[in-house]
């Protein structure tokens, strides 16, 4: 299988077992991939904290998050994406790569939310920018139990977006690249 034939997205994981593979990904407005140079910085804030974590890439779109951290040593990535044509591009660069510990769900982010929880230890929030959809995700995250008691959370928004944070999350790393801003999030019981 050609993982890059017909389609024109691509983007390259930069770190670990992978390091170098293109995967493609579906032309839609939407998707956004975390750039390159974004996602190096991001991992190596993460690098002490990624081998063995359990992760949740909230608004997975390519998975260019999720599948960088699978490659760099995640115990377990769940991958929340509710376009068909994304999920379904998603599963097959996992399978692609022989991906293993990770589960794939078609559903919209906030609904999934709403079902019931399981602790994560790193969590990918980068929803679309058009949408006020990162406050209502943080919020639940931290409401229904989704998050471990010490747990890592990346923020990725428009230049001019304050996200509203639960109490106990402090931001410990920020950077703008552009049109995103970016943060690191550290959440504490």
């Amino acid at each position: 299988m050609n993982s890059t034939r017909g389609f024109g997205n691509q983007l390259r994981i930069i770190g670990g077992r992978w390091r170098g593979r293109r995967l493609s990904f579906p032309p839609l407005a939407e998707l956004r991939p975390t750039p390159d140079r974004v996602r190096e910085t991001l991992f190596n804030w993460l690098a002490p904290v990624i081998e063995g974590a359990r992760c949740l890439d909230l608004f997975a779109g390519s998975g260019a998050l999720g599948i960088e951290a699978l490659s760099r040593g995640a115990a377990e990535v769940v991958f929340i994406e509710r376009h068909p044509a994304a999920a379904r591009r998603l599963q097959d660069n996992l399978r692609f790569l022989g991906a293993e510990s990770f589960r794939m769900e078609q559903v919209d982010a906030l609904i999934w939310l709403e079902g019931p929880a399981q602790p994560f230890d790193i969590v990918f929030l980068d929803p679309p920018f058009d949408g006020n959809r990162l406050g209502p995700a943080c919020a639940a995250l931290e409401g229904r139990g989704w998050l471990a008691p010490i747990a890592h959370l990346y923020l990725e928004s428009g230049p001019q977006v304050e996200p509203l944070l639960p109490d106990n999350w402090r931001i410990v790393r920020e950077k703008t690249a552009g049109q995103v801003t970016y943060r690191l999030a550290v959440r504490r019981p």
